[in-house]
């Protein structure tokens, strides 16, 4: 098996395990363990809060004593391990810390996956930047699978969900043992006392420019949980209204539109970024989002189920041109002794503080405009809508690109 489809795999398999409930969890806390938009939101936030520091720890693991390799599949087992324990559970506080602990281990593995994904074809003289959309692209099209196969077989408000998960989890753990061994940068030099404790990554946050890129990094990693937390939930309160429609009928397939959008942006990347640059291609990315989500505030499952569509098309551009395109921004500021380093650190600063105040604050707006137990959808979309609009804006007069990427 040649090294670009083995790396192929593992990304389809590392996303998959996140597609079978990421999109569909926030439909079973809301309606069969019967949980507020503030707890489903904290539910949300324990990925947060996993990645304020957990990427960073396993990224200098994995630069400094265990190979990265190892690391990634360490992890994947023992995440699966609490989601298997937490698809059990059904009160608030121990689901709560069994999905804690399950971001604990899980959450790290995102920028473990890149970092392996990086290493790997640089040691097989392979382009990063034109090699890694279309092996992450797989990653993209395993997330759909997921959402699938759980919408299908009826589990999109089951625990089952979490099952399915797991067991990819374990999967892919033992998988990725049997990958090119990616050796740390401990060598025999002399180091400093902050690159033992493997602190240079941070070293990044010295150029303005960089600080700059992180902190709205943070900020738009807000916006990234909102519909993953009540994309689902939103859908479901069309029962009354449009029981009868696709949408309500089928979520997760209407949802999963978002992600086969993604791989066509994916694939569209590098042409992106060489011609506009990174500082271009997030501002496209949040007016996307702010498309996005004013598109939801407008739409329903009937007469207007073109804008829940255009909603979903949307999304690939709003995702991708922050997510991937930040990752290759950091990989190509970042030297190879501080890669892992480096993706946790961003991993830190969108999936760590940005999702922690993404989950906590969207859960906080849906509760606000919720009365009677009624939600006004309209409403909590447009406030997400003008949110990521005041962050394009921002952007624009305060980020400036010195180079684009080289190529």
């Amino acid at each position: 098996m040649g090294i670009k489809l083995r790396l192929t795999a593992m990304n389809f398999l590392q996303f998959f395990i996140w597609g079978a409930w990421l999109i569909s969890l926030g439909s079973y806390m809301g309606a069969e363990l019967g949980f507020s938009g503030l707890q489903i939101g904290s539910i949300y936030t324990t990925m947060g809060i996993a990645s304020l520091f957990m990427p960073g720890i396993m990224g200098i693991v994995a630069d400094r004593w265990l190979n990265a390799e190892k690391v990634l599949g360490l992890c994947h087992i023992t995440s699966a391990v609490f989601l298997f324990y937490a698809s059990s559970l059904h009160e608030f506080s121990s689901f709560y810390w069994a999905m804690l602990l399950h971001s604990f281990f899980y959450m790290p593995t995102i920028a473990l996956n890149n970092a392996v994904s990086y290493a790997v074809l640089e040691k097989n003289d392979m382009n990063i930047v034109s090699s890694f959309p279309p092996i992450r692209v797989w990653g993209t099209v395993g997330f759909i699978l997921a959402m699938w196969i759980v919408d299908f077989l009826g589990w999109t408000q089951s625990s089952l969900q979490l099952y399915i998960s797991a067991g990819a989890g374990v999967m892919l753990g033992l998988y990725v043992f049997t990958l090119p061994k990616i050796p740390t940068s401990s060598g025999t030099d002399k180091k400093s006392i902050s690159s033992v404790l493997g602190l240079d990554a941070f070293v990044l946050l010295k150029n303005r420019r960089m600080a700059v890129f992180f902190l709205f990094a943070m900020l738009l990693g807000a916006a990234l949980q909102i519909t993953n937390a009540f994309g689902g939930p939103f859908l479901n309160d069309f029962k009354t209204s449009y029981p009868d429609s696709f949408a309500v009928k089928h979520p997760n397939l209407l949802l999963s539109v978002s992600q086969i959008s993604e791989t066509l942006f994916i694939l569209s990347i590098p042409f992106f970024l060489s011609r506009f640059g990174i500082r271009k291609i997030m501002l496209f990315s949040m007016l996307a989002w702010s498309l996005r989500f004013g598109f939801f505030g407008f739409g329903n499952p009937g007469d207007r189920l073109w804008m829940l569509i255009f909603s979903m098309i949307i999304y690939g551009m709003a995702f991708d041109f922050f997510n991937i395109s930040g990752s290759l921004f950091v990989e190509k500021e970042s030297s190879p002794s501080i890669r892992s380093s480096a993706q946790g650190l961003f991993m830190i600063m969108c999936n760590g503080a940005g999702a922690f105040i993404g989950g906590l604050a969207s859960g906080l707006v849906v509760d606000y405009f919720t009365i009677n137990g009624i939600k006004d959808w309209e409403s909590i979309w447009l406030t997400f809508a003008a949110y990521a609009l005041l962050l394009a804006i921002l952007f624009f007069m305060v980020f400036k690109e010195k180079n684009k990427v080289n190529r």
